[in-house]
């Protein structure tokens, strides 16, 4: 597990996200490089990347792509702020991260590769002293009839307070609560929750308020924030340390 150190690192990690994003789920965002396999955009020279290796090979098979303040001050703001008003969060004060670009490889899913990935996100987040964790993640599909319940549940339930709650851009802003609270079932909708957005709530984490419709990535997202100092440190450990 380390950062990209190199061009040829960069490059291996744009190529696992052209596989996952573009020729798994449709994407077709700006700045893709069909002819070489490259998912790419211009926060990709400002950011960190986290990349995760097979012990004795040269392959990628997770990426995390890790923005800070600064970088993005370089490019003109965060990723993010192209789906959602981050002015709570921009306006706060405080040491932000912006969390990106998460994939992992088909073979490694439900392995370890995300909980390495997540743990050396940890030792990231200290030796910046970072206080609030953020980013989009996604729904695949772009119809919001068929999240319904998932998207309710974090309507009701996952809801950041004011001070830190992102708002969905008119663009694509899409709301969640879909159906009646008194309506749903909470288990259900949990087991449609895709995985990422499950570790972010164990953890503490909330949403913004409304879902953004992406039809350039063929998704539906929403934005996650976690205050570093809230999380829970034995969820923690466990989210980090399993290796099963």
């Amino acid at each position: 597990m380390q950062l990209a150190q190199s061009a040829a690192d960069l490059r291996a990690a744009q190529r696992l996200r052209y596989e996952v994003f573009v020729r798994e789920l449709g994407a077709q965002a700006d700045g893709t490089d069909h002819s070489d396999g490259l998912e790419r955009d211009r926060f990709d020279t400002v950011a960190d990347h986290l990349i995760a290796r097979p012990a004795g090979s040269d392959d990628v098979v997770g990426v995390y792509r890790l923005l800070r303040r600064e970088g993005a001050a370089e490019v003109g703001g965060f990723y993010s702020e192209g789906e959602y008003d981050l002015a709570p969060l921009l306006s706060g004060g405080k040491r932000l991260l912006e969390l990106g670009r998460s994939c992992l490889h088909p073979d490694h899913r439900g392995g370890t590769a995300l909980h390495h990935l997540w743990a050396a996100l940890v030792a990231y987040t200290r030796a910046h002293e970072i206080e609030v964790l953020f980013g989009t993640a996604s729904f695949r599909g772009t119809d919001p009839a068929t999240i319904a319940a998932p998207l309710s549940l974090l309507q009701y339930r996952h809801l950041a307070p004011e001070p830190l709650r992102p708002r969905a851009l008119a663009t694509g802003f899409q709301r969640m609560d879909l159906i009646a609270d008194a309506q749903l079932d909470r288990r259900a909708a949990m087991v449609e929750m895709p995985s990422l957005i499950k570790s972010y709530l164990r953890l503490g984490g909330y949403v913004g308020e409304g879902a953004f419709v992406d039809h350039r990535f063929n998704t539906t997202d929403v934005c996650l924030v976690l205050e570093t100092a809230s999380v829970d440190p034995a969820r923690l450990r466990r989210l980090t340390q399993r290796q099963t």
